[in-house]
């Protein structure tokens, strides 16, 4: 983002960018997660299931370089050291189910991650609406992710 487009932003760059960091934090842990669970599901139906978490492992990891690119473009740099994380994070990181057979708690896991990164991105979301539109585009763009995310999984637990 160039020195205009900073100029424009109506809201605290400092703030916004520790925002944007902490859910960069949240998405490398949930891409972690998800592609943990992916190469450790086990038990009937675990092939459709394992597809199903290395796709939304790919766009969580893909939300991750989106954030960084912003928060770069903002002027800030996103979180270098990996064991600060979790603790740069919104949210801890959620343990996968020791037992890789039980589906139920895997969507469970999911759906417990996917409630905190909508939550998350509605919150930067409305502050940044009619504020800063770069990045108010990019949240709502994984806000829509993640509800589809959480969508497919509410779907899984119905049956």
């Amino acid at each position: 983002m160039g020195k205009q487009a900073r100029a424009i932003v109506e809201i605290s760059l400092k703030d916004l960018v520790k925002d944007l960091n902490k859910a960069y934090c949240d998405e490398w842990l949930a891409y972690y997660l998800y592609w943990y669970m992916a190469k450790t599901v086990s038990g009937r139906g675990y092939e459709d299931m394992a597809e199903m978490l290395e796709k939304i492992a790919k766009e969580e990891l893909e939300h991750a370089e989106e954030l960084a690119d912003l928060i770069c473009k903002l002027g800030g740099l996103p979180t270098a050291n990996i064991s600060e994380l979790e603790k740069n994070a919104n949210y801890p990181y959620a343990l996968p189910p020791k037992n890789t057979a039980d589906i139920n708690r895997i969507i469970r896991t999911v759906l417990e991650a996917e409630a905190g990164a909508i939550d998350v991105y509605n919150k930067i979301a409305k502050r940044t609406l009619g504020k800063d539109n770069v990045t108010y585009q990019l949240v709502t763009h994984i806000l829509s992710e993640e509800t589809n995310h959480e969508e497919m999984f509410e779907n899984l637990q119905e049956r």
